[in-house]
Parts: structure tokens; sequence; C-alpha cells
């Protein structure tokens, strides 16, 4: 299994420039924490809705 992905790895460096991988990691960072920052906001809507309109129809 590590020969397998020492190889996968090796293949991906060759295929790929440098500056692209460091890019495509960027990239994954920033949608990851946009995703993150708007899941966080709608569970604090989401609470604050619980707390101050609870029981209401």
């Amino acid at each position: 299994m590590k020969k397998l992905s020492l190889v996968l790895v090796a293949g991906l460096l060759l295929s790929l420039s440098s500056c692209q991988v460091i890019g495509d990691i960027f990239k994954a960072g920033v949608w990851s924490g946009i995703i993150l920052v708007v899941v966080i906001i709608a569970l604090v809507i989401f609470v604050i809705g619980k707390i101050f309109g609870g029981g209401r129809s």
C-alpha cells in the first residue's frame, strides 16, 4: 500500500506544476472556510430563533 501511495504522489507531482498544486490547495481552503462560516452563522441564527421565538406557531 505504501508503494502505491508513493507512486500516486510521484505521478501527481510529475503531471502538475507546483504552482498549480499550491493554488488548488488554497482554493480548497478558501471554499472550506466559506462553507464553515456559513454553517456557523446559520447555526447561530437557528439558536437565537429558538431562544427568542421558541413556542410561537
